[in-house]
């Protein structure tokens, strides 16, 4: 009994710890919805992008500037969806872990992924003004793993194994050129609702 006890006393140390210098509110739901609308906003970039094309035949993209701006209008609205219903279902973790939503830890979390992520981002739309298209989906794969990975750390561990699935579809994507849509869908849509449905089961929420 009194063994027992001691352990239960070391798992609320460690919860504490945890609680103290962790971000722990990361809500699989989270990733589960960001990846269902990957898979939506993939869906209808290809329409945009391939249309009238053979896409498993067909390597060649004509994106004008009125396709270019649909792709950006996609993203764009994917992204804000993404991140309120990411804040919802997070805010709900918090409150669960008696967390709150913006606190030192979350901002150590956040500013860990900003780095990789910004310096990606700008890259990516030099790339795709310059023309090449190619390039945008493994590179956004390879930074965005970077960016979990960077700030693996300061969360749930099993961030850091998603960054590395990522990053190794990138470049796997860079091999493979012209499947730039399929591996966006693998890596933000599949994986993330996988992610999403194993935090879910292991943390409950």
């Amino acid at each position: 009994m009194d063994k027992q006890k001691y352990i239960d006393d070391i798992k609320d140390i460690k919860d504490i710890m945890d609680r103290s210098t962790k971000f722990i509110s990361l809500s699989g739901l989270t990733g589960i919805v960001t990846g269902a609308l990957a898979l939506v906003a993939v869906y209808f970039a290809y329409n945009i992008v391939y249309t009238g094309q053979n896409y498993l035949v067909d390597r060649i993209a004509i994106i004008s500037t009125d396709k270019l701006l649909l792709l950006f209008g996609i993203a764009a609205l994917t992204i804000i969806l993404s991140v309120l219903l990411g804040l919802f279902f997070t805010s709900k973790k918090a409150r669960l872990h008696n967390q709150k939503l913006w606190d030192a830890q979350a901002k150590r979390f956040y500013s860990s992924l900003a780095i990789p992520l910004g310096t990606g981002g700008i890259l990516c739309t030099i790339l795709l003004v310059k023309g090449y298209v190619g390039l945008v989906a493994p590179l956004t794969l390879i930074f965005y793993g970077l960016a979990l990975v960077n700030g693996s750390h300061l969360t749930l561990s099993e961030i850091k194994s998603l960054g590395i699935i990522e990053i190794i579809l990138g470049l796997v994507s860079i091999y493979f050129i012209g499947y730039g849509l399929a591996f966006w869908a693998i890596g933000f849509g599949v994986m993330h609702i996988i992610y999403g449905v194993l935090m879910h089961i292991k943390y409950g929420s």
